[in-house]
């Protein structure tokens, strides 16, 4: 029998694996197949990843789920073949050493949806799972991309930091947002976006590291007095706008070469 995994669902019917069984032991294999009488074929049921094709080529049984176990090719028919928009592959790429590696399903798509349930599906693939599983819900894509998660979200914040005359200083801000969030860093007590004019400050932003995330830096190199204060991450899109803060502490060292002695400003 092919192996199967519960997923995230509420049930699993007994169903699958019943098909499954009958359907194995009527035609095992494809040297013994028989004259085709679709009448005795047994319906399947409870098939998440949708239904294919026997050895034979006569009866419809259960797919095979993303991360099953899977035949690799039509020469054998023992774990089953994979189901809608998966394909069965052979990766050894993070094998430990000494174990065997084995073709699992693999989804096509690696492009989330947004169902008309209002919820995220990493890929079509799970997408299908959840529809077959209630298919009285008429589960539809609203549309490509994820839903609309609102205004953005601050993954990861600045932190508070110090740090003495003359050293560099970094602050970090990771957003996530479906639509995409820009981000600005301010200052309090200035209106001025950073870095503005100043040339020991600066600003640098990248996609990542998750999708749909945005990731901004903010660097002052050779810190002085005069830059101690508090800090501000802006993440904004057409939803709404969110914002972080953290503070630099700045001290200035005294008594060179007799221990480092640091002095609050």
């Amino acid at each position: 029998l092919c192996r199967y995994r519960l997923a995230t669902l509420d049930l699993l019917p007994v169903q699958w694996l019943l098909t499954r069984a009958l359907s194995s032991s009527m035609l095992s294999l494809r040297e013994g197949c028989t004259e085709c009488q679709p009448e005795e074929c047994p319906m399947p049921r409870g098939c998440l990843a949708g239904t294919v094709r026997d050895a034979c080529d006569c009866c419809w049984e259960c797919a095979n789920l993303e991360g099953q176990i899977c035949d690799l090719d039509n020469t054998n028919h023992f774990y089953g073949k994979c189901g809608e928009h998966l394909e069965c592959r052979l990766d050894a790429g993070d094998l430990r050493h000494g174990e065997v590696p084995e073709p699992q399903c693999a989804c096509l798509s690696h492009l989330a949806l947004c169902g008309s349930d209002g919820k995220t599906y990493a890929q079509i693939c799970r997408f299908l799972e959840a529809a077959h599983a209630h298919p009285d819900t008429n589960l539809t894509v609203a549309h490509e991309g994820p839903c609309e998660s609102g205004k953005p979200q601050i993954t990861s914040p600045p932190y508070d930091t110090w740090n003495i005359t003359g050293q560099d200083v970094v602050f970090g801000c990771e957003v996530f947002a479906y639509p995409m969030a820009s981000i600005e860093w301010r200052k309090d007590g200035t209106e001025m976006l950073l870095p503005g004019d100043d040339p020991h400050i600066s600003v640098q932003f990248r996609g990542g590291p998750q999708k749909y995330e945005v990731t901004g830096w903010l660097q002052i190199q050779g810190v002085r007095v005069t830059d101690e204060g508090t800090y501000r991450c802006f993440a904004r899109n057409r939803v709404g706008e969110v914002v972080a803060l953290a503070s630099l502490t700045v001290f200035t060292p005294v008594r060179p070469g007799q221990g480092l002695y640091l002095l609050y400003e």
